[in-house]
């Protein structure tokens, strides 16, 4: 007979893995919730000529890309279509087009944030269900597995 004798590592390390899962949940949902709510203080309005999310409070990743793009597009219908780096140094438009690619790069940061946190958010409910699923492989107690070769191994 072989008896199966650690299986609380397996319990402890799925246990361990629970409890890092949650903690990676509430850190992305935390996160979240952070940049949502200081992005909505900061009362930014989506255009009412964008493409989507018109006259949206800007407190999501979507709103925030959608108010990122329609930035652009005023920013280089004002410049004839030309970049920053396009537009001679005495230009006066030049401060245009700088000022939209900063309010673009500020709100895309924000995109980011929001990606990094779903990510953290969805490595917490893995690690959860491999936490979940390592607690339901081992046994709670010892079990005794007979062993029907143990006449051949006289």
């Amino acid at each position: 007979m072989s008896t199966v004798t650690n299986p609380r590592f397996v319990r402890l390390a799925g246990l361990l893995s629970i409890i890092a899962g949650a903690v990676f949940l509430i850190a992305g949902a935390v996160t979240w919730s952070q940049v949502s709510s200081h992005l909505a203080a900061e009362n930014i309005t989506v255009s009412d000529d964008a493409a989507a999310f018109a006259g949206a409070s800007v407190n999501t990743p979507w709103e925030a890309f959608a108010q990122a793009d329609i930035i652009n597009h005023h920013a280089l219908t004002a410049t004839d279509g030309k970049t920053y780096a396009e537009l001679d140094k005495e230009d006066p438009l030049r401060a245009v087009a700088m000022n939209g690619s900063f309010l673009r790069a500020s709100l895309f940061t924000s995109v980011v944030a929001f990606g990094v946190a779903a990510l953290v958010m969805g490595i917490g409910v893995v690690f959860g269900l491999i936490g979940f699923a390592l607690r339901q492989v081992a046994p709670a107690t010892v079990v005794t597995v007979k062993d029907d070769n143990a006449l051949a191994a006289v």
